[in-house]
């Protein structure tokens, strides 16, 4: 840069020397040659030059301005506003509860995309994954970018066995040691022939259609699922424990306590547990021979004071008896090895429940002595005609009579219930803790409801795999905010939808080289986030 200077020469009188003075007014244009005065020192230029300056600078500043609107069009162009809310929540407790980490330690290149579907089934309530394009031009999700329908198949079918059971393993070394694993299984219809397990067997939904059964386990203290497998639709929950057992072991858990329904007892299955080293609570029928025993000594005896649990208007008793276990030796079927192994049954009483048995037991009794009368006869109640009637035959037609011991037998049973367990000794401690498998019940629920799971909308086999995982990722991310609304009594004002859907409200505006903007949140959407342990938005980007 040439700078132009005025020199003035003076003498200075105390030092006796000649002495210069300079003063900057201005500097040489490289393009013109032509001076441009500094600022503050036009006074040294003439009347015309102060013009010129005063010219070039407004035509500078005029295009500076210019420039700067144009660059500020462009950005507001190119800006972006997305719902942002509501995913913003799920990606708060995805990597809270670790579950982002462990999906992408074992599905390292899709598992933003896997998240995002997850995200889309649980927001877009019942809407099939088709429709995900239209969704993710709305909203921020964790992949960022359109997943075709195409691509979407890509996605499921690329999930393998070997890293599903990995993923199983870190989430299973995130559960609590101490917690019981509530099982428990549903059936979900299909329309599709093309699918192997899909069979006809006991809808629990009662509908009239093949169906495949879902098994979950599910941590009781922390409300989460770590594990499901699916099963041919024609095999009995009974059938399913020594499956569970032979999966567990990959798993890599060395304290197994499992917590089960009266569907999934059998001798042999608290056999396998027993030998196994399992600890467990379940519930067992009043027809075992120890618990009918219980009731013909207690039962009278049991309803008083004492035995009384006010938290669940239940009489309870408990006696510690001699479980015969068999083991098999896996060499010869007929050497049989029987051990006596230290059991608890925990009997149960409740008033409501007799006389709702009670009833329920007539209507039935009726019902089938009706079908007796009218030679309407049902296929599936054959064992109960034979239990609970006697029928003879006699002219112009048939004798029916009341078995009455059979039904005297069922009566003396009426609000009675028990549970098993080579464990828990305490009743009241036992039912606080089988009360709280509801929460596997619950998250069918979700399952088929909030996450579209109630039909099998897919019709290969690696497809299926893949959208039952997507779903049980949903399922997880649900069952933590349904186990927060829980201890924040949120559900007096909110239904799980209800909540999601205060939230996805929220916008997030995207500039170009500019930090997003949160729009406005409102008091009662900030007291969400911090009910579910999660940074309002505004809070995590300060």
């Amino acid at each position: 840069i040439t700078y132009v200077y005025k020199s003035s020469s003076y003498w200075d009188k105390k030092k006796k020397q000649p002495r210069s003075k300079r003063v900057l007014i201005g500097k040489i244009d490289p393009k013109t040659g032509e001076m441009i005065p500094t600022d503050g020192r036009c006074k040294h230029l003439s009347t015309e030059g102060k013009k010129q300056a005063q010219e070039k600078e407004a035509q500078d500043k005029a295009k500076q301005q210019a420039e700067r609107e144009k660059e500020d069009k462009k950005l507001i162009t190119n800006a972006r506003r997305y719902f942002f809310g509501a995913t913003y929540l799920l990606d708060a407790i995805a990597e809270k509860t670790g579950l982002t980490s462990d999906l992408k330690r074992c599905f390292p290149e899709t598992y933003r995309q896997l998240l995002s579907l997850a995200y889309y089934l649980i927001l877009e309530d019942s809407a099939a994954l088709s429709r995900f394009s239209r969704w993710a031009v709305t909203h921020e999700h964790p992949y960022g970018s359109d997943i075709p329908s195409q691509r979407s198949s890509e996605i499921l079918r690329s999930v393998t066995e070997g890293s599903k059971m990995e993923f199983f393993r870190c989430l299973a070394k995130r559960r609590k040691h101490e917690e019981y694993w509530a099982y428990d299984s549903t059936s979900i219809s299909s329309y599709s022939e093309q699918l192997n397990q899909v069979k006809y067997g006991h809808n629990k939904d009662h509908e009239p259609l093949p169906q495949l059964n879902l098994l979950l386990l599910y941590g009781e203290s922390s409300n989460l699922p770590f594990y499901y497998r699916k099963l041919a639709g024609n095999i009995p929950d009974v059938k399913t424990v020594r499956t569970l057992i032979a999966d567990v072991e990959p798993l890599g858990v060395k304290k197994v306590k499992l917590l089960m329904d009266r569907g999934f007892y059998s001798s042999e299955n608290i056999d396998s547990m027993l030998a196994n080293h399992y600890k467990f609570l379940i519930g067992t029928s009043t027809m075992l021979a120890e618990v009918k025993r219980m009731i013909k000594e207690h039962g009278n005896t049991m309803r008083n004071l004492d035995n009384y649990d006010t938290q669940h208007d239940v009489f309870c008793i408990s006696e510690k008896v001699d479980w015969l276990a068999t083991k098999r030796s896996k060499r010869e079927t007929s050497d049989v090895q029987v051990t006596p192994k230290r059991m608890y049954i925990h009997l149960y009483f409740n008033h409501t429940r007799a006389a709702e048995d009670e009833k329920n037991f007539m209507k039935r009794m009726a019902a089938l002595r009706d079908e007796l009368e009218n030679n309407e006869r049902v296929s599936t109640h054959e064992a109960a005609y034979a239990k609970y009637f006697k029928v003879s035959k006699v002219k112009g037609g048939a004798k029916i009579e009341i078995n009455r011991d059979a039904m005297q037998d069922a009566q003396a049973r009426f609000g009675y219930f028990a549970l098993m367990s080579n464990e828990i000794k305490d009743a009241r401690e036992a039912l606080l803790l089988y009360r709280n498998r509801d929460v596997v019940e619950k998250a069918f629920s979700n399952i088929k409801e909030r996450l579209n799971g109630n039909r099998l909308l897919v019709s290969s086999e690696d497809a299926l795999e893949g959208k039952l995982f997507v779903h049980f990722i949903g399922l997880f991310l649900l069952s933590y905010i349904k186990k927060q609304m829980q201890e924040h009594a949120m559900f007096s004002k909110y239904t799980m939808s209800s909540l999601l859907d205060e939230l996805d409200v929220i916008e997030r505006i995207h500039i170009p080289g500019k930090t997003p903007i949160v729009r406005e949140i409102l008091n009662k959407q900030i007291q969400i986030y911090k009910n579910m342990a999660v940074k309002p938005p505004i809070d995590a980007l300060s």
